[in-house]
């Protein structure tokens, strides 16, 4: 626990602590991430349900800062099925973003780390935890196997290289089919089309800062679907788009997904894209899951107080209301986080046992999972 001064700042004395003790942990984890010839049997696993693609299972994300530790991801477990789109909605910094990173292994080191749990990821004929993995082995994965679209376009897209040279790459890195120049380039030029840019010529020899916000965006997504991978992780990928060609982006993925059996995270805060994309949706807050379930679970019976929360905050076409419902309060401080339910101090709904530690998750039905005292009744001792 990091010692604060009367006015709640860290001395300098204690900072150099903290930093030290920070150094001393993530060289550990970086030793192991950087070794060379690490034998496939550390890294290979089995999947729990063979029909899943990837497998989050206790999942633990930290980021070892100057002022302490953060606990960006706190014991996180759900699965992506083959095929299926799996929603994760939630406020920003609740972990959506993290969980997603940790799957790529582009946390920000060493400062980032996974620091416990499994990610599982099927590849067909075997499966790899890419927490064990090491990085030579993830560069083989990403882009490939899974690939991502991120939510900024004008940071993931290289300033001084050329739209058609940073799709290339993407391809000629995986290039398992042994393509020539003439037929990579011509595969960048269909994937550009594929996005729905009319002029794939020219966008092709342009640079970033000659498109548009949405231009980016959709160049972003090409490179993501370049190697038609088995895994797409939408991370807010239609933030930047107007509405009519957020549709057509979220026709896109949908249609690639059938076309490729590819399976599809999709991060975002608009709980309509996640209504008409997924099939299931997972809410998580402050790190944690608080709900997950089918689609139907969580739009028609929603059961945590937060994912309650959540619902009556967002406007209905149709109904006419004075002021827009706000969840009350602040989400705690992720380096000092409490020992009870983290939305108790913003819940309306608390009964006699929220005093109690952080509650477990409890089954409403096969599908639906909910973590609340006020479910207890339903629980399986």
């Amino acid at each position: 626990m990091a010692k604060k001064n009367s006015d709640g700042y860290l001395s300098a004395r204690e900072s150099r602590r903290i930093s030290r003790e920070n150094r001393k942990i993530t060289n550990e984890y970086e030793k192991k991430r950087k070794r060379k010839d690490v034998p496939e049997e550390e890294y290979l696993t089995t999947m729990h349900d063979p029909n899943n693609a990837v497998e989050f299972d206790n999942l633990h994300t930290y980021f070892f800062t100057d002022a302490g530790t953060v606990k960006a991801v706190d014991g996180v477990t759900y699965e992506v099925p083959i095929g299926k789109t799996v929603g994760v909605v939630g406020e920003s910094g609740c972990g959506k973003s993290v969980t997603s990173l940790s799957l790529m292994q582009l946390l920000q080191r060493p400062q980032g780390q996974v620091t416990d749990g499994e990610i599982r990821l099927n590849l067909g004929d075997k499966a790899y935890d890419v927490t064990k993995a090491p990085d030579e082995v993830l560069q083989k994965i990403r882009g490939n196997v899974v690939s991502m679209i991120f939510q900024e376009p004008m940071t993931a897209l290289n300033p001084v290289f050329r739209i058609g040279e940073q799709i290339e790459e993407v391809i000629s890195l995986h290039n398992e089919s042994g393509m020539n120049e003439a037929q990579m380039k011509a595969r960048t030029i269909e994937l550009l089309e594929m996005v729905g840019i009319a002029n794939s010529e020219g966008v092709y020899k342009m640079f970033p800062h000659e498109l548009s916000g949405g231009m980016r965006q959709r160049v972003v997504i090409a490179m993501a679907l370049a190697c038609n991978p088995r895994v797409i992780i939408a991370d807010e990928p239609t933030t930047a788009l107007d509405v009519t060609i957020q549709a057509q982006i979220l026709d896109l993925l949908r249609n690639l997904k059938d076309k490729i059996n590819s399976s599809i995270m999709f991060i975002t805060h608009d709980l309509g894209v996640i209504a008409e994309m997924a099939d299931y949706v997972v809410v998580m807050y402050a790190g944690r899951i608080v709900e997950k379930g089918t689609s139907d679970d969580i739009f028609h019976h929603p059961a945590h107080p937060y994912t309650i929360g959540l619902m009556a905050s967002k406007p209905v076409v149709g109904k006419k209301v004075d002021k827009l419902y706000s969840i009350p309060g602040k989400v705690p401080n992720p380096i000092n986080m409490p020992n009870y339910c983290y939305f108790k101090d913003r819940c309306e709904m608390c009964v006699e046992g929220c005093d109690g530690a952080y509650p477990c998750e409890v089954k409403l039905s096969d599908t639906h999972f909910v973590s609340c005292y006020r479910y207890y009744d339903k629980k399986e001792d």
